[in-house]
């Protein structure tokens, strides 16, 4: 029932920007903290960005600190992830994750491919 689903990557050249969507759906979205992990081929996955359920704080990777920029819109019941000035080694599937606070609620997107390439 629960769902997360995932849109807006793409191939882009570096230097560009991209906004990723996690769409809700089936759970108290505003309960959850919600996080981006992306993982490269042959890598392990990796935590991207987490924003918090109630005060809405923000935390990043040191690799996309000033860069990118996680949000939430409680009333879209959507996360987004602002992605600028991206690099190559930023390609990777990009998941949406979900935790609702105080139960065992764990919830994964399908994923959306980011590609930076000149």
């Amino acid at each position: 029932q629960a769902q997360l689903e995932e849109s807006g990557g793409g191939l882009v050249q570096p230097g560009g920007s991209l906004r990723l969507s996690c769409a809700a759906s089936g759970f108290a979205f505003s309960n959850a903290v919600m996080s981006w992990y992306r993982q490269a081929p042959g890598k392990e996955r990796e935590l991207v960005a987490v924003i918090s359920a109630v005060d809405g704080r923000q935390t990043y990777t040191d690799s996309v600190k000033g860069r990118f920029t996680i949000s939430r819109d409680n009333a879209q019941k959507t996360a987004y992830l602002q992605m600028n000035s991206l690099k190559p080694e930023d390609t990777a599937v990009y998941y949406c994750n979900a935790k609702v606070l105080f139960t065992e609620y764990d919830f994964w997107g399908q994923g959306t491919q980011v590609s930076v390439s000149a």
